[in-house]
């Protein structure tokens, strides 16, 4: 019996949805069918069991299409996703207060945003500072950068180098966890920042502008696509692939500076990092082979898991997460859920949480409890067990994480 529910999504158009023991919102289906209506869709919809409704596309969704891409659904987060590390630390060589070690990270990543983003006084950027592994890295970068921006000069307004290596805000984190062995890891969630969401919205609304000019009539614009061999098809594709492999690199230097402050803190032992630091994205688009095609595969909110491949499913930010491993399921064309999933917006969240539910929520956990953070409580997300459990027949677990230390953007 198959691990998944089939919906109907009419005209001969269906969903492939991992959602048994899940809940699924009315406007989420919604959205998917008037996805999977598409003429280029290649096959169904892939549906993960973290699914709710998003902007552009359904979160959790995994979008194939032959001949074109829809950018809205790829979304502004382009490269969004998570990475973490495995270290030679256990429980016990943790200190009974974890606040400097938090305090320790806070001050080396720097997170948030402030005086409206203006790069020179945003806390969440560089500014002047930017450390020389950045600057380095932004060398190697900035070729791609500038190819892009001369062709699309308006792309050039506001942070790149200054962004590469910070948290951003919203659902973006960095923890320190705990596994089944109370060995100690870092993970963190992050994309890539200012300079994706620019790429990102600027090619919504040119894909937005060339429906209105061949007066294609959607269901909903933010389903605007490009089709192969348009004008600006083959500028987004390499646009996308450059802020995706910005949004790698992030993470990638984020973990760096973890590592170094939890080094520099004084209130840890010496350590390594072991084994592989498994990075991946959860908002991306890629060239892909599926059912005797090469297609485009958008994974809005999901994780590829190809046979072997590695992957992070976090929970939220009081529950568990989890390290895992690839079935390769080809009927979710190789994919997984990548995380909890909201039940509820953010606004709902705030009116209905309140501080104390959130420090109970958070209890043992050493983070933010103030009502900035009451957006991101526990009591927002699905139950992780069950979305795991929903999509049991996608990924294997080899890690359990419980968080310790949260820091959020």
């Amino acid at each position: 019996m198959a691990n998944y529910n089939t919906i109907n999504a009419g005209d001969g158009a269906f969903i492939k949805a991992w959602t048994k023991g899940v809940p699924i919102e009315e406007e989420a289906e919604a959205q998917l069918k008037r996805v999977a209506q598409l003429p280029f869709i290649h096959k169904w919809v892939a549906v993960m069991p973290d699914v709710h409704s998003g902007k552009g596309a359904t979160v959790g969704s995994v979008i194939p299409t032959d001949g074109a891409i829809i950018p809205a659904a790829v979304g502004v987060d382009i490269g969004c996703g998570m990475v973490a590390a495995q270290t030679t630390l256990n429980a016990r060589d943790l200190p009974d207060s974890l606040r400097d070690l938090r305090l320790a990270i806070e001050a080396a990543v720097p997170h948030g945003r402030t005086e409206n983003g203006r790069t020179e006084l945003d806390k969440g950027a560089w500014g002047d500072r930017a450390p020389v592994r950045v600057t380095e890295a932004w060398a190697k970068m900035r070729p791609g950068y500038e190819k892009i921006t001369t062709k699309y000069p308006k792309l050039d307004r506001g942070a790149h180098v200054h962004h590469l290596g910070t948290l951003g805000t919203g659902n973006h984190f960095i923890e320190v966890c705990l596994d089944e062995k109370q060995d100690v890891w870092f993970m963190l969630h992050s994309g890539s920042r200012g300079v994706g969401n620019r790429i990102g919205s600027y090619f919504i609304e040119q894909a937005k502008e060339d429906m209105r000019r061949w007066y294609i009539n959607l269901p909903d614009q933010d389903l605007a696509y490009l089709p192969e061999g348009s004008a600006h098809f083959d500028d987004y594709v390499e646009a996308v692939g450059w802020a995706q492999d910005y949004a790698a690199l992030n993470r990638q230097l984020m973990m760096e500076g973890v590592v170094e402050a939890a080094r520099a803190s004084k209130v840890l032992p010496a350590f390594e990092v072991r084994g592989e630091v498994v990075n991946c994205h959860h908002n991306y688009v890629a060239r892909e082979h599926h059912y005797g095609k090469n297609v485009w595969v958008t994974r809005k909110g999901a994780v590829r898991a190809r046979l072997g491949d590695l992957g992070i499913i976090p929970g939220s930010m009081g529950a568990r997460s989890y390290i895992v491993r690839g079935l390769g399921n080809d009927e979710a064309f190789h994919s997984s859920s990548h995380g909890a999933g909201r039940t509820m917006s953010r606004t709902a969240a705030k009116k209905k949480f309140s501080l104390a539910d959130h420090a109970a929520a958070t209890a043992g956990v050493e983070c933010r409890k103030d009502e900035e953070v009451i957006d991101e409580t526990p009591g927002a997300y699905k139950s992780i067990e069950a979305v795991m459990e929903a999509q049991k027949d996608l990924v294997e677990v080899l890690h359990t994480l419980k968080q310790v230390v949260c820091v959020k953007g």
